[in-house]
């Protein structure tokens, strides 16, 4: 995992569904989450039918990885198939609004990378495509679904174990590996802007640990400060935020990971309580011998608490998702929370502050 371009979580196998009852396709592989989003959902029981891209090396590269699946010449090969139930895609990030806005006028319903879009027009016209046509845009914030810690940080949340979440803080470093990286992934257009990018999982995260069901974005702020040769690239990020019941949040999201770290980022978050804390450590391999896997550490009452994840919880969240588009229900995300999500990260986007490099310390 030491750049995150083909991030793929091994979980257990928990099949909520017999094979063969819950058909999906994969299209648009620009970014390596794909591998996860079709990891997890073959993990809850899902059966993958179909991929679509127009780079034939994409498309060999998943085969590798998933082999089997049969490669459909034209999107509209997947559109038009009335047995494929959902649609995974990770498409450049600009794109994703406009394709999530063909697979529900196909009738089927949409689980896209995140950042889900890089405009609020992108976001109005899916809200008004979802409750027109009635199928789901689900969002992989991958942060929280697919990190085992975070996983059991939300039961210990539900539980009441730190009692009432008043702070989120949030750490979002990445490792950059920009002679690996597609041009569009410099092109602010097309990527949308480091808060956009990145900082929706974020954003997201602190509506969720917080209970907020809405966030006013106190500041925000994005820098270039050591990629000259890439000027529209954002490298670092920053965002204040204040929940609709009072909640605190910060968050951080930057391309600075050090190549002595084995993964492609320390990414932390911390929950402050009224009854203790939570500090969930992601993805922490710091040197050879250090264990793969998660830890979180929660302190209360009783003392501090080192919670090792790794192989603990699993990742319910694809499960609940096949079964929310086969009863039509909301259990694994609602649909007002994925776009809420989605807009918050899009307002601190909008409003950032530009920030120049600070001098050199002399």
């Amino acid at each position: 995992m030491k750049d995150g371009m083909t991030y793929a979580p091994q979980g257990r196998p928990a099949p909520v569904v017999k094979p063969g009852e819950f058909l999906f396709a994969a299209t648009h592989l620009d970014h390596g989450h794909i591998y996860g989003q079709c990891q997890g959902l073959l993990e809850a029981g899902g059966t993958l039918v179909a991929v679509h891209d127009p780079d034939p090396a994409k498309v060999a590269a998943f085969l590798a990885k998933f082999p089997g699946v049969k490669v459909a010449a034209r999107l509209e090969d997947i559109l038009d198939d009335p047995a494929i139930l959902l649609v995974a895609a990770a498409a450049i990030p600009n794109l994703r609004g406009p394709l999530g806005l063909r697979v529900m006028a196909a009738g089927k319903d949409y689980f896209t990378d995140k950042t889900p879009f890089t405009t609020l027009n992108q976001l109005a016209a899916a809200r008004a495509a979802a409750a027109a046509t009635g199928r789901k845009y689900m969002v992989y914030y991958s942060e929280r679904l697919h990190v085992e810690c975070a996983t059991v940080a939300a039961q210990l949340v539900r539980d009441g174990a730190i009692g009432r979440v008043i702070q989120c803080i949030g750490f979002g470093p990445h490792r950059l590996s920009a002679s690996a990286r597609p041009d569009w992934f410099f092109r602010h257009e097309e990527y949308g802007g480091i808060l956009c990018d990145i900082g929706s999982h974020q954003s997201e995260q602190f509506l969720f640990f917080t209970g907020s069901n809405d966030a006013r974005v106190n500041f925000s702020a994005v820098g270039n400060f050591a990629h000259p040769a890439h000027p529209e690239l954002e490298d670092f990020g920053e965002a204040s935020l204040t929940g609709d019941g009072g909640a605190s949040g910060y968050y951080r999201v930057d391309w600075f990971t050090p190549d002595g770290l084995r993964s492609w980022g320390d990414g932390r978050t911390f929950l402050l309580g009224t009854e203790g804390t939570i500090e969930l450590r992601k993805y922490l391999e710091v040197a050879a011998d250090d264990p793969a896997g998660d830890q979180l550490i929660l302190v209360d009452g009783r003392g501090e608490h080192r919670i090792p994840c790794g192989g603990r919880a699993g990742f319910p969240f694809f499960g609940e998702l096949i079964l929310d588009v086969l009863n039509r229900t909301e259990l694994a995300m609602t649909q007002a929370h994925a776009f809420k999500a989605a807009e918050l990260c899009l307002l601190a986007q909008a409003q950032a502050k530009r920030l120049a490099a600070p001098p050199p310390i002399r």
